[in-house]
């Protein structure tokens, strides 16, 4: 178990999307998050003190969390310097990069010195199965995006939260880094040997009640030529009776790929629908989630009804404005 509370290390973070760990950990376990500590040139904040290493002691932190999730996923050599100094401090650390701690022989020594743990939480701890394609009980729903760090996360919490609210028998299962320091379990897709990752999802959503609904977190992209591999391991090994599109609209191209812009909801609709339809023939797309951080209220409503006159489904920043019509949305299936 990671010790909490949580010192958020924001690293030198180019925008707040490369800060979505601790982005997420602040919105979802706000608790945990007492402060955050920056790097010169840091164009990230989550709004919370800077502390630095004896502040966050005193506060009573526990464990310092790299909050950054970088392309590659590796721990950037101006990191090391506070991160050492942080097991010197009595700090525990944690992280969900590719780059693990533990493979870090500096890190790995200061830890053994001072008598830290460093948590890894992007390994997988189980063996997987191969997925074999079978109808599992229970039912599932899965957000698919126009791209990668759209909000798929934020929506399978934002509906467990409903659902939890309405007494409705539900469970978010995650499958990224962050899911797993926000609810403490899940699977690291994107770190499972390829041939195991659609097995580790039906590992991850096995039978169930019949009107238990499994919120699995969406990854990456079937468009995002980086990672739609994720993705179709999701749409396979989940075979989600739901999907819900989820979109964020003032991206001029695909996250980390300036060549390439984004897909129409339309076009990502037809084609989840078309894969996800291979393992569950069954599946609908029941609903549209926008991430609408970036515009005003306003201009956050007029594009969820445009959405929605357009495609003939529910629309709605779930984070923003609840998501109780995406829940709705599940009610007939």
């Amino acid at each position: 178990m990671i010790n909490t509370p949580y010192l958020l290390f924001l690293g030198d973070a180019p925008d707040g999307l490369a800060a979505k760990v601790a982005q997420g950990i602040k919105d979802w376990r706000p608790e945990y998050a007492l402060g955050q500590l920056r790097l010169e040139g840091c164009k990230a904040d989550m709004k919370l003190p800077d502390m630095t290493l004896e502040e966050a002691r005193a506060a009573g932190v526990q464990t310092v969390v790299i909050g950054v999730a970088n392309r590659g996923g590796i721990i950037a050599p101006a990191w090391k310097k506070v991160l050492i100094s942080a097991l010197e401090a009595g700090f525990d650390l944690a992280s969900g990069l590719h780059n693990l701690l533990r493979d870090e022989p500096e890190l790995v020594a200061a830890a053994k010195a001072n008598g830290r743990t460093l948590h890894d939480v992007r390994v997988p701890v189980v063996q997987y199965p191969i997925a074999n394609g079978e109808k599992r009980t229970g039912k599932r729903c899965l957000a698919v995006g126009t791209d990668c760090s759209v909000g798929k996360m934020y929506t399978a919490l934002a509906m467990d939260a409903e659902m939890r609210e309405r007494g409705l028998k539900c469970s978010f299962r995650a499958t990224g880094q962050t899911g797993i320091l926000i609810t403490g379990e899940g699977v690291p897709l994107d770190a499972v040997i390829a041939d195991f990752m659609a097995g580790s999802v039906e590992w991850l959503t096995p039978d169930n009640d019949a009107d238990h609904w499994d919120l699995i977190e969406g990854q990456g992209s079937l468009f995002h030529v980086s990672y739609s591999g994720v993705t179709m391991a999701l749409i396979h090994g989940g075979q989600p009776d739901a999907l819900i599109l989820c979109h964020e609209p003032t991206r001029a191209h695909m996250r980390g790929l300036p060549g390439y812009k984004l897909p129409s909801l339309e076009a990502v609709r037809d084609l989840a629908l078309q894969l996800a339809q291979v393992a569950n023939p069954a599946c609908q797309v029941v609903g549209v989630s926008v991430n609408t951080q970036h515009l005003s209220d306003d201009d956050a409503k007029a594009y969820c009804a445009d959405v929605e006159a357009r495609l003939g489904l529910p629309t709605v920043d779930p984070y923003r404005h609840g998501a109780a019509r995406l829940v709705d949305a599940l009610a007939g299936i």
